[in-house]
């Protein structure tokens, strides 16, 4: 385990409801990554805002395929009203059913060793893993950073 391990909270399997959602999907370079979340996240937002469509929680991206070259994912914001097509911004949700799902608090730049612990845990206590992942981008009560991990279990 990395010294992200005391940054997790313990994992917890949950039956999540569906949640509905606004996205922008990317299939992009690894190295993009950062600069296409940031163009996203930036278009739904004045997207949601054209249709008078509130945010109901924090934005998050949800990673289909990632390989080391090549990221397919979309960044997004959940709603409570479906957004009409606009851009690059579609319809989307969040799927429902069982997931494990933990808290990372720490720097961006150990996020990806806080998915190899959580990742790890879900092996150690028999967890089968399903299709894709996902985060929450959200701040605690003290205002840090806190980034929820989701992964669909079977």
């Amino acid at each position: 385990m990395t010294d992200t391990n005391n940054r997790l909270e313990e994992p917890q399997i949950l039956d999540l409801d569906e949640q509905l959602t606004a996205v922008v999907r990317f299939t992009i370079p690894r190295a993009d990554i950062v600069t296409a979340m940031g163009e996203g996240r930036m278009e739904l937002i004045d997207v949601l805002a054209a249709q008078g469509i509130a945010p109901i929680g924090p934005w998050f991206s949800r990673h289909y395929r990632m390989d080391p070259a090549v990221f397919d994912f979309e960044v997004g914001l959940p709603v409570a009203t479906a957004v009409q097509p606009s851009g690059r911004v579609r319809a989307g949700s969040l799927p429902a059913g069982k997931a494990a799902v933990t808290i990372y608090r720490g720097p961006y730049e150990e996020l990806g060793a806080a998915w190899g612990d959580f990742m790890q845990w879900l092996e150690e206590h028999g967890h089968l893993v399903g299709e894709g992942l996902w985060e929450h981008y959200a701040t605690d009560e003290k205002g840090g950073l806190a980034t929820v991990l989701c992964r669909p279990v079977r």
